[in-house]
């Protein structure tokens, strides 16, 4: 997660980090809606790549699991249209009930699992927060613009929404 944060963070985009209510974390990277699907799912592919390709010994970007033996893949897949992701503050439908819940990066070393909130302890846990660690997330306009330049990502300009 921090490594994807600080590629995001050096490409200029600000991201956002909750645990998945299952066995990860997210990152999120809020967009304003610029590009067409096929853009952003392609450069959200090339980070992953680069990553992998960076560190192969560590990531992987190849779903399967004979592929990610002893490594982490870093998922972009849930990018693509008809999959699903838990929203932020959504239980699981699965054993456990985990609750998706977005958190600080501060609070990322504290963190025991991408479940570690249900939904019995998930309302206990909202009520002490003081603070939204989101609350800049819904303000962001950011786009892709520099950060695919940065990456040296080309796509076709005709997917582009503008011109």
């Amino acid at each position: 997660a921090i490594l994807v944060r600080t590629l995001l963070s050096e490409l200029g985009l600000q991201s956002w980090l909750k645990t998945s209510g299952g066995k990860g974390l997210h990152v999120v990277a809020p967009l304003a809606p610029r590009y067409a699907y096929d853009t952003v799912k392609g450069f959200s592919k090339a980070v992953v790549t680069h990553i992998a390709r960076a560190i192969p010994s560590r990531f992987v970007a190849k779903s399967g699991p004979d592929n990610r033996v002893g490594k982490t893949f870093v998922d972009y897949l849930r990018n693509g249209r008809a999959q699903t992701t838990a929203a932020a503050l959504s239980a699981r439908a699965r054993p456990g009930r985990g609750v998706s819940m977005p958190v600080s990066w501060e609070q990322l070393p504290q963190l025991e699992s991408g479940s570690q909130w249900t939904i019995e302890t998930a309302p206990v846990y909202l009520a002490q927060q003081e603070q939204d660690p989101w609350a800049d997330y819904w303000l962001s306009t950011q786009t892709l613009t520099a950060a695919m330049k940065a990456l040296g990502y080309r796509q076709e300009r005709s997917s582009s929404l503008e011109r």
